[in-house]
């Protein structure tokens, strides 16, 4: 069993303070078949961009890398840790490394066992496989990958494969002892709320709340919760959005911290800065659609920086949707301080070699 305490202490140290961490994207070539050569490339772009971990077997790595007919589960999170481990080596520091973890407890058992004999620090813990289950099933499926390796708790939205998790059962959630930290993506205020509410009736401090929230993501950074006597924040992101344009995610999360640690007010142009950074997701992550074009969007973001050959995706019908490509074009060159072109063409090569 890996525990919390297992993770190394400076990498504790940074998840507990609130750090960056971008859901990894499956690099594919034009046959659909895995492309090492760039899914390293992605890891080393996320390193050198200054991240404090890195989601690999998650959504945005696309979930039918778990499908016997595919059968890349295995190859995509024992080579991507490689490829985090290489370039921390050489570039002398550390990362958190989260795997994702899906299916019914059978199944996620199994990927968390593969997940931590590969080094993983952390399990994204899926409740999609859960829809019509009840809480306390769902909580011995919790309880049983933690007997593993710590665990994320994953509130996603259900509109890309999640379900509603009401509030009785992350009180209970949160009483898990290697329960290292909660994701909180349902793209919505209360039920939000209710993560955060949980985590402060339980008195527990050793929880770190992250945001997967793209749609509210700076105010959800900012905003101090203070509920059942409690003052509470969400410390970073766990994020696909966060997989593109990835240093100047980190110096935004950088930037708030610093407002934070200071008790400086709140400046107005961050306000603004908070509507560009939903209107650039609402072009990458396509909700115009029901969220068909997330995963393309991505790709094509990475594409034009060069770090992905192309868009292709598992699914040949999983593509941009009408309009998406002129969309993120828009915000592209609407809001350069956004995204990372020169930074990425400064270093790209050298990912690439």
């Amino acid at each position: 069993m890996k525990r919390i305490c297992d993770i190394d202490p400076i990498v504790l140290s940074t998840v507990r303070k609130g750090t960056v961490i971008p859901a990894m994207v499956l690099a594919l070539d034009e046959q659909r078949c895995f492309a090492p050569r760039y899914q390293r490339a992605l890891a080393r772009y996320f390193i050198d961009a200054g991240v404090g971990g890195i989601a690999v077997g998650v959504h945005s790595t696309q979930f039918a890398i778990r499908d016997p007919k595919i059968n890349l589960f295995q190859r995509v999170i024992r080579e991507t840790g490689q490829f985090i481990d290489e370039w921390c080596d050489r570039r002398g520091r550390r990362v958190l490394k989260v795997g994702g973890v899906c299916g019914r407890t059978e199944q996620a058992v199994a990927e968390a066992e593969f997940e931590a004999s590969c080094g993983f620090d952390a399990a994204l813990l899926s409740m999609g496989a859960f829809k019509n289950d009840t809480i306390e099933t769902m909580l011995h499926h919790c309880r049983e990958v933690a007997k593993i390796m710590p665990i994320i708790g994953f509130y996603l939205q259900p509109s890309v494969g999640g379900r509603m998790l009401p509030f009785e059962f992350w009180r209970e959630f949160v009483e898990i002892p290697n329960v290292l930290a909660i994701k909180i993506a349902p793209f919505n205020r209360y039920f939000t709320l209710d993560v955060v509410r949980a985590v402060a009736e339980s008195g527990r401090d050793d929880i770190t709340l992250y945001t997967g929230n793209d749609d509210n993501l700076l105010v959800d950074l900012l905003t101090e919760y203070r509920v059942s006597g409690k003052s509470l924040r969400i410390k970073g992101g766990l994020l696909g959005h966060w997989s593109v344009w990835t240093k100047k995610a980190v110096e935004l999360l950088d930037k708030v911290h610093e407002i934070v640690d200071s008790q400086s007010p709140i400046p107005p142009e961050l306000l603004s800065l908070a509507v560009q950074i939903t209107d650039s997701n609402a072009a990458i992550f396509d909700p115009q659609h029901q969220f068909a074009g997330c995963i393309p969007g991505l790709h094509e973001v990475l594409r034009r920086q060069g770090l992905l050959p192309g868009i292709w995706c598992l699914d040949p019908n999983e593509t941009l949707s009408p309009g998406q490509a002129e969309e993120i074009t828009r915000v592209h060159d609407a809001y350069p301080h956004l995204h990372d072109d020169a930074f990425v063409a400064a270093h790209l090569a050298e990912w690439l070699q």
